[in-house]
């Protein structure tokens, strides 16, 4: 009797490298393709060189609500507002320190107490404007169905108004006034990277 199991064991490793080394070479001669592995079997058609870089359920928005930003917002004002802060802070204890004489803890103490207060101080009021701007927004864009570049000025002239309204009505309206100059800037430099070239190509 002949024994053909030797044969065929012999024979599909052949098979199987060969079959690895034509999936490699097709993958390979792919363009734009070297980095995927070798091993992949796949279909090339399903990859076209121009496709989105994100990819969106049918119907769903390309970018998160203002409600859904609010919360990101909102902190990092905070944390830009301690940093600010706190340089401040750092830069006046070091010169009043300074002026004063004082050396050691004490003049160690006063830094750090200036450093906290304006710190604090800084990041409660860019918390406090960041809140009422997202709120704003966040109103208007459920109000009027839609988010775009009329909310954002609307809101920001609106937190501008309330933020100054306790300090009389000439105050108040130049704090709509700065905010509404800081949103038309913000919506401009929007505007001019989203119709960009590269923003264009990547959708």
């Amino acid at each position: 009797m002949i024994d053909l199991r030797s044969e065929n064991a012999s024979s599909s490793p052949i098979s199987n490298s060969r079959q690895r080394d034509n999936t490699s070479t097709s993958v390979a001669s792919q363009p734009g393709l070297s980095s995927l592995s070798p091993y992949l079997n796949y279909d090339p058609v399903y990859f076209p060189p121009s496709q989105p870089e994100f990819i969106f359920p049918e119907g769903a928005v390309k970018q998160r609500g203002r409600f859904e930003l609010a919360f990101s917002q909102i902190g990092a004002a905070c944390i830009v507002g301690a940093g600010i802060g706190g340089a401040t802070g750092f830069y006046r204890g070091l010169r009043s320190t300074t002026l004063a004489g004082q050396t050691g803890k004490l003049r160690r103490t006063q830094m750090i107490n200036h450093v906290m207060k304006h710190g604090s101080s800084l990041a409660n009021t860019f918390g406090v404007v960041s809140l009422m701007y997202s709120g704003f927004g966040v109103l208007f864009s459920w109000a009027r169905g839609e988010d775009d570049s009329f909310n954002t000025l609307a809101a920001a002239t609106a937190t501008g108004m309330l933020f100054k309204s306790t300090a009389g009505l000439r105050k108040c309206a130049v704090g709509g006034g700065i905010g509404f100059g800081l949103a038309a800037a913000y919506c401009l430099w929007n505007n001019l990277i989203e119709n960009s070239p590269s923003a264009t190509q990547k959708y």
